[in-house]
């Protein structure tokens, strides 16, 4: 019944929370229960700084319905950005985390420097679209995507883990191309 129970939790459409739990846990985070804020947080050495963690989980379901699921591209969303929250983000010592799942199985983690060159000039970009004159009040920018490409180049980038070699392989179906290549090539 636990195992059905979190299965099931794994895979719910509307909550990441457990995804993220797992993400935390794995990279060496503390995580933060709260619903707003960052994901987690941790401290390299007692008088060091605090390094913050925003985790995106991605989950492919292999039984979806959709045409055309998307597959695990090393990518992410942002709900409700603004200028305000960008500016935030940056001076933060800020750390992305994305995960892929399939079926709830732990794919992959990456972790990056939320200040990664690539990164933030997507994300402003973005910004500038949405916000070309700064941010109006009670408006968002409701989804601020990436993947990979946007921050495969980061000096920053580290490989977390990686499934065994034969879940990845039982995985590349449900996963892009140049993120499958970049995984068999650090799993050796």
């Amino acid at each position: 019944m636990l195992l059905d129970l979190l299965t099931t939790y794994y895979n719910d459409l509307n909550s990441s929370t457990m995804r993220e739990l797992v993400v935390a846990v794995i990279a060496g985070y503390e995580p933060d229960s709260e619903k707003l804020g960052y994901n987690g947080f941790r401290q390299n050495t007692p008088t060091g700084p605090v390094e913050q963690c925003e985790i995106k989980p991605k989950n492919y379901r292999t039984d979806s319905t959709a045409k055309n699921p998307g597959k695990l591209n090393g990518g992410g969303s942002f709900s409700d950005y603004t200028w305000k929250r960008f500016q935030e983000d940056q001076a933060e010592t800020l750390n992305m985390l994305v995960a892929g799942f399939v079926d709830g199985l732990l794919i992959y983690i990456f972790e990056f420097s939320f200040n990664a060159p690539s990164f933030i000039s997507l994300l402003q970009t973005q910004l500038e679209r949405r916000f070309p004159n700064g941010d109006i009040r009670g408006e968002y920018l409701r989804g601020l995507n990436f993947s990979f490409k946007h921050y495969k180049d980061a000096e920053s980038l580290q490989t977390i883990y990686i499934a065994p070699p034969e879940k990845l392989a039982e995985a590349k179906p449900y996963i892009t191309g140049p993120v499958f290549k970049y995984l068999e090539e650090i799993a050796g």
